[in-house]
């Protein structure tokens, strides 16, 4: 057994997540704990809502709340949308904790005694019409290394690289359009360039990474800047420094406060568990593994920017230094990044209504459905495009007809014919073929799965589905009245092969790998889900719902042999099969004038990307 970070890129509260977003974080992250805590592992699976900057402000004055008010509502929202779908966090916060802050506080302090962060008189762009500071994502221009017409001001999208506003071609706001003003205003910056051989070194060392974020991670290396850590911003983390502390105008910036939440989502975990240094089980023990999930517009902050941290924290950049009260901290083991999910192609974006919100399609398909397609069609390697036609083909032709049609005929046929597992005389070779197929499968999908290749981990599960329907259609128990025996036999063989396919298929599909736990007569629970918990701030904040559970139990990453004589009763759909006209009424919920617009009549906000 290991102790297993997953640490999970943290969605921002300023609307509710649409699926390409938990296409990318959410499912595969899920799938990899699911799957590492049946295999007997130690698994602790963090994050929470990312609740400061600017853009939180900025919406919240929209509506005309304060932004704490505007954190609170979509914290909630996301909360719930990630219970939905199985989720199995043991902790999911937010960044306004009492602990985060004191966190984030902490990391910077130490920092900064080691010499990583230091003041800098720079240009900073303000909005000639209302004053305020114009945060850099809100900066839109040309960008002056490849050209690119939209880049932003912290980063342009298309050739990857860190920028700064004052740097883009024809700067303009997002807000409203106009040309931003810069006017000089001092700030601390992180040394990255001080970081540079240790990062190098540190990534030569990876293996088994994706290549495309290996090789954009170590490309990144060649020009790294001094990047600002602080903004003029009132919505956000102090700066805990004499002559800062106490300033409404100076924050720290939320690219810095929520990287560290991995840490502080860790620390608070560990004071709700009763025993407050367990988090140091993965954070300072050599042999624990941390692997951290997100979208691929996110791999700077966690192939460079957080292990920067991490290193400047415990002393070990050019600069040298000592490890701050926390000790030295574990670096990532793996950056499982995913590509982007596309909606009848084009790209999900919340403020061009390009949206299927995670709570609208829950309100009409089973998340099980959704994990699926994630899983076997997301964008695990390569950019996908998510149809209304391909995921019902998913669901009806694979989900239905090809697992959901072996546990219902398998189950059925035994009650039916013997109203419990009936037991196995003498094993044919084609009955040895399978039993041995399914048992192979467990190192196969299991290998996969932790090395995060998803796809070929439930294709694989699913090729053992085929098998297992393809010896009940050429035994054709249903015609074996006269010999009841071999009939048994070949159903006790088959409703084997059910249930090893069902904790093959249990991290990819765990609401219904339940269900069908107990249509083979199992009790307890076999799939452990989240629950949503309205807790104390320990530090004396108001209180918020957290997202926790006990997966302690469950099934584990085995073949159990079937019980004979255990009862069954006729079974129910372990799926829904989806009428071909949810195509076309779908599309009926698009604009007219295009296929990738859905309307949300009842989300108040404009929430952005």
């Amino acid at each position: 057994m290991s102790h297993v970070l997953a640490a999970v890129a943290w969605p921002y509260a300023n609307g509710p997540r649409h699926i390409g977003h938990v296409s990318g974080f959410g499912v595969p992250s899920d799938v990899f704990s699911r799957y590492m805590r049946m295999a007997g592992h130690d698994v602790l699976m963090v994050s929470g809502t990312d609740e400061h900057g600017t853009p939180i402000q900025v919406q919240a004055d929209k509506e005309g709340v304060t932004p704490r008010e505007l954190a609170d509502r979509y914290n909630r929202v996301i909360v719930e949308d990630l219970h939905g779908l199985g989720l199995s966090y043991d902790l999911f916060t937010r960044t306004t904790t009492g602990n985060h802050y004191a966190v984030v506080q902490e990391l910077f302090e130490g920092l900064h005694r080691n010499g990583y962060i230091v003041p800098k008189v720079t240009m900073g762009a303000i909005s000639p019409s209302t004053g305020r500071t114009l945060p850099d994502r809100y900066i839109e221009g040309t960008c002056p290394i490849c050209g690119y017409d939209s880049a932003r001001g912290d980063q342009c999208d298309n050739c990857g690289n860190q920028l700064d506003p004052v740097d883009l071609i024809n700067p303009r706001s997002k807000i409203n359009g106009e040309t931003p003003q810069f006017v000089e205003t001092e700030h601390f910056f992180l040394d990255l360039p001080a970081f540079a051989q240790a990062l190098g070194k540190w990534l030569d060392s990876r293996e088994g990474w994706r290549p495309n974020v290996l090789r954009f991670s170590k490309n990144l290396l060649d020009d790294l800047q001094p990047r600002a850590i602080t903004r003029d911003l009132e919505w956000g983390v102090p700066i805990p420094l004499e002559g800062w502390r106490d300033r409404s105008d100076k924050r720290i910036y939320v690219w810095f406060d929520a990287v560290i939440g991995y840490l502080s989502a860790s620390i608070e975990w560990a004071r709700r568990s009763g025993d407050p240094e367990a988090w140091r089980k993965w954070w300072s023990d050599d042999a624990a593994r941390g692997y951290y999930f997100m979208g691929k517009d996110n791999i700077v902050f966690h192939s460079v920017i957080w292990p920067a941290l991490l290193l400047g924290y415990s002393g070990e950049g050019d600069h040298g230094g000592e490890p701050g009260e926390l000790g030295r901290l574990n670096l990532p083991t793996e950056v499982v990044s995913s590509e982007f999910l596309t909606m009848e192609g084009r790209k999900f974006s919340s403020s061009r209504q390009v949206v299927i919100y995670v709570r609208d399609f829950l309100a009409r398909y089973d998340a099980d459905a959704l994990r699926y397609f994630i899983a076997v069609a997301g964008p695990e390697s390569q950019d996908t495009d998510f149809t209304w036609a391909e995921f019902l083909r998913r669901n009806n032709d694979e989900l239905v007809a090809g697992w959901g049609n072996l546990v219902n005929r398998s189950v059925s046929m035994a009650a039916k014919n013997f109203g419990a597992i009936p037991p196995a005389g003498e094993l044919t070779a084609e009955d040895r073929a399978l039993l041995e197929t399914a048992r192979a499968a467990y190192g196969s999908v299991g290998g996969l799965i932790e090395r995060h290749r998803q796809k070929q981990a439930i294709t694989e599960a699913m090729r053992v589905v085929g098998e297992a329907n393809k010896y009940l259609s050429d035994q054709a128990p249903w015609k074996m009245k006269d010999d009841l025996d071999r009939m048994g036999t070949v159903l006790h063989v088959a409703l084997q092969a059910v249930s090893d396919c069902n904790t093959l298929l249990t991290p990819f599909l765990p609401h219904s790998a339940q269900k069908v736990h107990e249509l083979l007569g199992g009790e307890g629970v076999h799939a452990p889900m989240p629950s949503i918990v309205q807790v104390e701030d320990l530090d004396g904040g108001p209180s918020y719902p957290i997202l926790t559970g006990d997966y302690s139990t469950g099934s584990r990453w085995e073949s159990v042999p079937i019980e004979s004589g255990r009862p069954l009763a006729p079974p129910k759909p372990v799926f829904r099969k989806l009428d071909p006209s949810i195509v076309e009424e779908e599309l009926a919920r698009l604009d007219p004038g295009s296929r990738g617009h859905l309307r949300v009549s009842h989300v108040a906000a404009d929430p952005g990307d």
